[in-house]
């Protein structure tokens, strides 16, 4: 397949899916050099809170776990 093959939108509706950023449908296509996201603005913006640790996934603290023996990985 050539370069531009993958660059042209093929026959029929392009695949959408919404933007991660702001929630407007973006075309999810080879094409859309910004996919998933509808802009080059709202990948920077999710690439931004990615650098400022915006997105953590939560946890709890080490003095709030349960004591005990840690379970074997094996098992």
């Amino acid at each position: 397949m050539s370069p531009e093959d993958r660059r042209a939108p093929k026959a029929g509706a392009p695949r959408t899916v919404p933007c991660p950023t702001c929630g407007e449908k973006s075309v999810f296509e080879p094409w859309n050099p910004w996919r998933p996201f509808c802009s080059e603005r709202c990948r920077t913006a999710d690439l931004g809170a990615w650098a400022s640790e915006s997105y953590r996934i939560p946890a709890q603290p080490d003095d709030e776990r349960p004591e005990g023996p840690e379970p074997d990985a094996e098992a």
